[in-house]
């Protein structure tokens, strides 16, 4: 839980920078966002969510 929350205030922040700095429009972001919201209801959700777990874990020095 304290991981997938880190990783939506991480990706809102990042979402926020792109609008604010390098051009990104809102309805791309938007796009972006629906994009996530549908792949997390299909069957690669549990996928993505050990690999970005095993990358975290891999960048807080877990996995030396």
């Amino acid at each position: 839980m304290i991981i997938s929350v880190s990783a939506v205030v991480l990706s809102g922040a990042l979402v926020f920078l792109l609008i604010r700095y390098a051009g990104l429009r809102l309805w791309h972001a938007l796009i972006a966002g629906l994009f996530g919201f549908f792949l997390a209801a299909t069957t690669a959700a549990p996928q993505i969510r050990a690999a970005l777990a095993a990358v975290i874990r891999y960048l807080s020095g877990g996995g030396h």
